[in-house]
């Protein structure tokens, strides 16, 4: 690994330069910069040897019923919308005891509402990310793709 650049160059340049994705004042300013700094050129090219190493490795992608987790037979269906009904009433069930209770807590309202606030956030969270998905699940182009 070479040694850092001692004039203090922002390195993260160097791949975008290699990318060919930085704008021209700045592959310019990389350019000549590289006319000086011996530690930049040896970090340059190491990530040419490490870029045409990764696309020289060969991909193999995996077989088709390695991608698929979707349920395999009925039994293995029921057990699975089984298992995530019973999770999701229980949290539910639990939910409903733990605002009961802190309704009837003898604290100040201000604690109340921090700890109501502090278990509604994720909630909340998860509630609005649930219904984006149930609401783009029917026309959703990619939902029976494969791979």
């Amino acid at each position: 690994m070479p040694e850092r650049c001692p004039i203090g160059f922002d390195e993260t340049l160097l791949s975008g330069y290699l990318d060919r994705e930085l704008t021209q004042g700045e592959t310019q300013r990389v350019r000549l910069h590289l006319e000086d700094c011996p530690s930049c050129r040896a970090l340059l090219a190491e990530l040419t040897r490490l870029r045409e190493a990764t696309r020289a490795t060969p991909f193999r992608p995996p077989a088709d019923d390695q991608w698929d987790e979707r349920p395999r037979g009925a039994a293995s269906f029921l057990a699975r919308r089984a298992g995530w009904t019973l999770i999701v009433g229980w949290l539910g069930a639990i939910t409903v005891f733990a605002v009961w209770q802190l309704a009837r807590a003898p604290e100040d309202l201000w604690v109340k509402v921090a700890v109501f606030s502090l278990a509604a956030g994720p909630v909340l969270l998860f509630l609005s990310v649930l219904a984006d998905r149930l609401r783009t699940l029917r026309t959703d182009r990619y939902r029976r793709v494969l791979k």
